[in-house]
């Protein structure tokens, strides 16, 4: 069970690839930008930002594949609703139903499985669920639980309701999925253009070496790379907010 989806924790092959991703870049840096690759030294303590940003992007795209999988997830449960199951007896078997789809450590069979277990140790339901939604921190499961919790307290028609959720989180998510879909070129030609300055000092400092001798080695050129850099830096963060889609 994950206490919270918004902290993500490496294991020590995904921090040993970040750690080396982050240094790569060091020395690309230190090296296209000022030509001295002890520069990488300096600029270390980016390796602790560059280790924040890949795991705030890794718990986004967790949340995300939650989200996909929470909607196959009361898909299953209305249907088991529907065959006449009751609701703790219908998370058990929605697990099973799952189970078809996705595999053991799926995100959602570790909740649902988690939901169960709760239940079992005799909490209620509604607190189960209400304690998937705190964690998850997705709107759809937050007002998936509060739907839930009205309809067991003023006893509604579960059935019903669950269905009309499923309906509208389903709508919501292929919404997501067009806009997503709509930007993808985008964000490629984004993350092109991420690249391209790279590209051009590479190719000038490997074609025309002596073009930008006057940038290395002295104040100005030192002072110039720099603002260059940070100006690349700001943009670059501006293009991620701009492109960025959120459940």
């Amino acid at each position: 069970m994950i206490e919270d989806y918004d902290v993500y924790h490496m294991n020590k092959k995904e921090f040993l690839l970040c750690l080396f991703k982050g240094f790569l870049l060091c020395l690309i840096i230190s090296y296209l930008f000022y030509q001295n690759f002890f520069l990488c030294l300096f600029l270390s303590p980016y390796l602790y930002f560059f280790y924040k940003k890949e795991k705030r992007k890794k718990a986004e795209n967790r949340k995300v594949r939650l989200n996909a999988e929470f909607l196959d997830g009361i898909h299953s449960l209305s249907v088991a609703l529907e065959a006449g199951y009751s609701v703790e007896n219908a998370f058990k078997v929605a697990i099973k139903d799952l189970g078809l789809m996705y595999s053991e450590d799926a995100l959602i069979m570790i909740e649902f499985q988690c939901i169960v277990s709760q239940i079992n140790h005799n909490i209620p339901i509604e607190d189960a669920i209400a304690d998937f939604a705190k964690r998850s921190k997705l709107e759809d499961v937050e007002c998936f639980s509060e739907v839930f919790k009205t309809a067991k307290r003023t006893g509604g028609d579960l059935v019903a309701i669950i269905k009309m959720t499923s309906k509208t989180i389903g709508e919501k998510v292929e919404v997501m999925r067009e806009i997503e879909t709509l930007i993808t070129a985008k964000k490629m030609e984004a993350n092109i253009m991420k690249v391209v300055p790279f590209g051009i000092l590479g190719y000038m400092l490997l074609g025309s070496p002596q073009f930008l001798k006057p940038l290395y080695h002295n104040l100005f050129g030192i002072l110039f790379m720099t603002i260059i850099l940070g100006i690349y830096l700001l943009l670059t963060k501006l293009v991620d907010k701009i492109i960025a889609i959120r459940v």
